[in-house]
């Protein structure tokens, strides 16, 4: 599967060249917004090493715990077949249980599933999430 994030003209003539040289018959599927950015995650993984330098959970930890409390519901709200197979498959475990699927090993798909936009508003929640509770994390680029 290819996947193509269309920020500019040249990307969309890109794209576009690509899947004109595609053999028939070929499924394409085009989703509104570009994927999450690299600066994104990288603040994101920033945020978790310092909430394990204060807290008492390992960043893995609370990259599950986030998943779990601030991007699943994104993602339900917005995608309905995440929506849909979270809740067929995940919703009826128990909540410890929940809690491994958004960790490594298993690390369910949930922020890498994101737009930047839905990206935006769960980093919003991780950060006032961890401010309420009196950590001290890097401040985001406003741009």
């Amino acid at each position: 599967m290819t996947a193509y994030a269309i920020r500019t003209e040249h990307d969309r003539k890109q794209a576009l060249k690509n899947v004109s040289a595609r053999d028939l018959p070929f499924s394409l599927h085009v989703n509104k917004g570009a994927p999450r950015s690299i600066e994104q995650n990288r603040l994101q993984r920033l945020w978790m090493i310092e909430a394990e330098e204060q807290g008492d959970m390992t960043a893995e930890e609370y990259r599950g715990f986030c998943k779990l409390h601030f991007g699943v519901p994104i993602l339900r709200a917005e995608n309905e077949d995440f929506k849909k197979i979270y809740d067929e498959v995940i919703r009826p475990l128990p909540y410890k249980q929940k809690l491994a699927v958004m960790r490594v090993p298993i690390d369910l798909p949930v922020t890498s599933q994101m737009t930047t936009k839905q990206k935006t508003k769960y980093l919003d929640a991780v950060y006032n999430h961890f401010l309420e509770l009196g950590f001290v994390l890097t401040e985001p680029k406003r741009g």
